[in-house]
């Protein structure tokens, strides 16, 4: 054993047996590579990783060729000090020297090989290196044996190079002109520029691999409310469609994985994340609640339902990821091998009727759309009507039998951010399907989080795993995103405590992320470990960024609670989507929706009943939950409540139960008919 055996994250206790002598990022590793007088090899991945989204490497394959040979161990435990690092766990590591990495070689990826000074400095980048040279890629041991060549023999060249990408990457600090916010010009050049880039013929934007396009989405939806654009409304609704209906989507099991490697949504890159499956869930059911669609409804509560089913924690908080391979039945672990089905299987579990029907209506050929003749399960569109029993007799024989198989291995880590993302996602769509259960699961989460990564001062840590908390702060997306899982909630069960909660993370936001005199975020605290660049990256990817997740949570508090320190730092975060929005509307998507919802107002609504329960309160409050109008914060309660500061001064009409609409400083006349408030906050 190396020095990983201790640690929680299942992404380097994966490496733990390594021969290679691994070091967890920290000082400690810094002090002895400077002992030594050995250049550290920093090797980056995280646990569920299998294939790369640019060069199609295994990601655990370099582990197997070169960290498992002995020869290749000893070679790197004698002249290099070697660190592993989850980038799940230390999202802040990997983003600095992603960031170097891609400005040298134009592309990045997972594994990540950087080569740096005992100074953390990096002078050698690469991503995976095979053991023997392939396709112009010298191989990983003629890689160390340069390395090792120039740090023996050109230390001042090594000392220059890692110099200059150091400076390189402190000039590259994000300036982005006035801190105006993006208005109606802005918006309009984003919506433009999403529209040359997509593909009208298959949803989504660009070419392979797609990567479904959640926060891209929200905005859409969220224009169309303010605004009626059916274009935006039809972007996202085909969009949806596709992906529900492409092989992306477990039509199993209920789940989205990570991409599709094709442009027709047909192949997906077989892991589950939890992040993609709580924004996707949390997008279906706002699609429900703008159009009614079916297939969005089932979509939301399927995803919602896997995502309690298989990924939430004995302590009640959500796992990670499932991995993308799994054993195939003969002992070799092979992507995709749990969801895959050929013809021959559909008959051995349904007999060759149901098989018939069931190829047919899945679209499993004889041919295969995935490797070896097997099938990815899709609904391609057809023309006649199926039987409903029966599909639904043949989807559940099909997802029984598949459970025999031997399922992909899961990352138990619990990480605060996608956790905050679970909660807001099932506090919402628990309430709009009045699932009481996935609210319940929602809480459990939350609890979690205050009860194990919450001390005393509100500070987070970003991860937990088996009940124990992991050693590393949280960066700014815990903090944004715990906080929009919060307000989520308060909206959701009208308890002020979670409101109180949210208050307290972006309490810290204000303080230790903001840049007082420009309003700029960053990724790591200012008392956060030092690294060689503190990261800052608005641009949102696999997830909300830090930065435009803060901005959304920020203008919700303030909504709530009129708090103008809170929506005037929200305002100066959005002056960096008035500068990228227009150029890379792609990369901004949650950044753009709560620009809608900053236009928009938002709306505040606070329904005052005489108890939670009475049918009168509950209509009125599903009614509010319900509206479309972008970004409105919602508060429930009895009208002596102090649970929540927009209650405050809200009586009863007549005795009835009753809502309050109010955005800008002005508030419609109170109602107590669903209907007008329905239509108060269509948009």
């Amino acid at each position: 054993m190396n020095r990983l055996a201790d640690s929680q994250s299942p992404y380097l206790l994966q490496h733990a047996s390594n021969p290679v002598d691994w070091w967890p990022w920290g000082e400690e590793a810094m002090t002895e590579a400077k002992r030594r007088d050995v250049p550290i090899l920093l090797s980056v991945g995280y646990a569920s990783c299998h294939l790369r989204v640019l060069l199609i490497y295994w990601c655990h394959v370099m582990a197997d060729e070169s960290f498992e040979d002995e020869a290749t161990a000893a070679y790197l435990n004698e002249h290099f000090l070697s660190v592993k690092v989850d980038r799940e766990e230390r999202p802040d590591v990997d983003a600095v020297y992603m960031e170097a990495v891609q400005a040298a070689t134009g592309q990045g990826g997972w594994p990540m090989t950087v080569f740096l000074t005992p100074d953390a400095e990096p002078f050698y980048f690469g991503t995976y290196f095979p053991p023997a040279p392939r396709h112009g890629m010298p191989s990983f041991r003629q890689v160390l044996e340069g390395v090792r060549a120039a740090w023996a023999d050109r230390r001042d060249e090594v000392a220059e190079v890692a110099g200059k990408i150091v400076r390189d990457l402190a000039a590259r600090e994000l300036k982005y002109g006035p801190m105006d916010v993006p208005g109606e010009e802005e918006i309009g050049q984003a919506l433009l520029g999403l529209t040359r880039e997509y593909d009208a013929s298959r949803g989504g934007f660009g070419g392979a691999p797609k990567f479904p396009p959640s926060m891209v989405i929200e905005f859409l939806l969220r224009h169309h409310a303010r605004t009626g654009s059916e274009g935006a409304l039809q972007m996202a609704q085909d969009t949806c469609e596709r992906m529900a209906r492409g092989g992306i989507y477990d039509q199993l099991g209920g789940g989205f994985a990570r991409y599709s490697v094709d442009r027709d949504w047909i192949v997906p890159h077989f892991e589950k994340m939890l992040y993609d499956n709580a924004l996707l869930c949390r997008v279906y059911a706002h699609l429900w609640r703008a159009t009614g669609s079916e297939l969005a409804r089932r979509v939301a509560l399927e995803t919602a339902d896997f995502m309690v089913r298989e990924l939430r924690t004995n302590e009640g908080g959500f796992a990670s990821a499932l991995d993308a391979d799994s054993e195939d039945g003969s002992g070799r672990h092979v992507e995709g091998a749990y969801y895959v089905w050929t013809p021959d299987r559909l008959a051995e579990v349904l007999g060759d009727d149901d098989a018939q029907l069931a190829a047919h209506y899945f679209g499993v050929t004889e041919e295969g759309t995935f490797e070896h003749g097997q099938s990815v399960l899709q609904l391609p569109q057809h023309e006649g009507v199926f039987d409903a029993d029966r599909v639904e007799s043949i989807r559940r024989r099909l997802l029984d039998a598949r459970s025999t198989r031997p399922a992909p291995g899961r990352d138990d880590k619990v990480v605060a951010a996608w956790n905050g993302l679970a909660i807001a996602a099932l506090a919402e769509t628990g309430a709009y399907f009045e699932r009481p259960d996935l609210v319940e699961a929602a809480l459990a989460a939350a609890d979690l989080l205050v009860r194990l990564h919450l001390d005393d001062h509100a500070r987070l840590s970003r991860t937990s795993k088996d009940g124990q908390v992991g050693g590393n702060a949280g960066v700014l997306e815990d903090y944004a995103d715990v906080a929009e899982g919060f307000l989520a909630l308060a909206s959701v069960t009208g308890e002020g405590v979670w409101l109180e909660f949210a208050g307290f993370l972006l309490d810290h936001v204000l303080t230790s992320f903001t840049d007082e005199e420009s309003g700029a975020l960053y990724d790591t605290a200012v008392d956060a470990e030092q690294l060689i660049r503190r990261p800052q990256d608005p641009t949102d990817n696999a997830t909300p960024s830090g930065w435009s997740a803060a901005a959304g949570a920020l203008l919700g508090y303030a909504a709530h609670t009129g708090s103008e320190r809170h929506r005037t730092a929200a305002e100066r975060a959005l002056g960096v989507v008035k500068a990228l929005g227009p150029r890379a509307p792609r990369f901004i998507g949650w950044g753009l929706a709560t620009a809608e919802a900053l236009l928009d107002g938002p709306r505040e609504v606070a329904v005052v009943g005489p108890a939670a329960d009475h049918p009168g309160t509950k209509a009125l409050h599903r009614t509010a939950l319900l509206g479309t109008a972008p970004g409105a914060v919602v508060a429930v309660g009895t009208p002596d409540s102090d649970e929540l500061p927009l209650l405050a001064d809200r009586p009863l009409v007549g005795g009835e139960p009753t809502a309050y609409v109010c955005r800008n400083f002005t508030c419609d006349a109170p109602t107590t008919d669903a209907d007008r408030l329905r239509a108060a906050l269509s948009g």
